[in-house]
């Protein structure tokens, strides 16, 4: 039985090599392509466990976490569709990368993804959405 307050977490982590340039005024070196070894992971939170006991099935995360980090894997950011009109920071990234990940979810137990993206030692940023139960945002 769970109390009401109950919250179960589940993180998946990814790591890979993709490269952008910022397009913001006066970016610095950042304005030229460069390269990152993104770390992404993936928080999955709610309040109850699904039928087996698991909160998201690892195997499934790993099958979506495989087919995004073969869309990202030595691309250039820029160059993709989602990243159209944007500067590809690592917070629209952590933002477009849920996007796929919640569309990719079918009939989730969990309630809450974070994304956190890594794109170096010191450095991350993340967001955060709720899950409904057809695995889009709400």
């Amino acid at each position: 039985m769970t109390h009401p307050t109950d919250t179960y977490e589940l993180t998946v982590t990814r790591e890979f090599i993709a490269q952008h340039f910022l397009t913001v005024p006066d970016p610095g070196p950042e304005g030229e392509v460069n390269s990152h070894h993104f770390t992404v992971e993936l928080r999955f939170a709610g309040p109850e466990l699904g039928e087996y006991g698991y909160l998201v099935d690892i195997d499934a995360v790993e099958r979506i976490l495989d087919d995004l980090e073969a869309r990202y894997r030595d691309t250039l950011l820029n160059d993709l569709p989602e990243f159209e009109g944007l500067n590809p920071s690592i917070e629209h990234f952590a933002r477009l990368f849920g996007d796929r990940v919640a569309a990719a979810l079918e009939d989730p137990t969990p309630t809450r993804l974070t994304v956190r993206i890594w794109e170096d030692d010191v450095s991350w940023a993340s967001h955060t959405r709720r899950l409904d139960t057809d695995g889009h945002d709400e």
